[in-house]
């Protein structure tokens, strides 16, 4: 069995350069709305219960929503409402 450490890198842009959180809730917002979702209620549903089951697998939408930590998207979210 392997033991060393894995590099875990975050989702790259197609030109190469990392995704901002902002780009990553985007694309997760897009791809629910494409699948005939009410987005923002399974973006809450998500966030409030850590279940990626209410995030489609449409376009990766819920592999990159789950490169964020929640906590960080609640700070982010709540930072980006204030304006602070």
């Amino acid at each position: 069995m392997d033991r060393n450490t894995i590099l875990f890198n975050s989702p790259e842009t197609k030109d190469g350069e990392q995704k901002t959180t902002e780009d990553i809730l985007r694309t997760v917002y897009n791809a629910l709305e494409e699948k005939g979702y009410n987005a923002i209620d399974q973006m809450v549903g998500y966030i409030l219960s850590g279940d990626p089951s209410y995030i489609t697998g449409h376009n990766n939408a819920r592999n990159l929503i789950r490169h964020i930590e929640r906590d960080d998207l609640v700070e982010e979210l709540l930072r980006n409402f204030l304006k602070k």
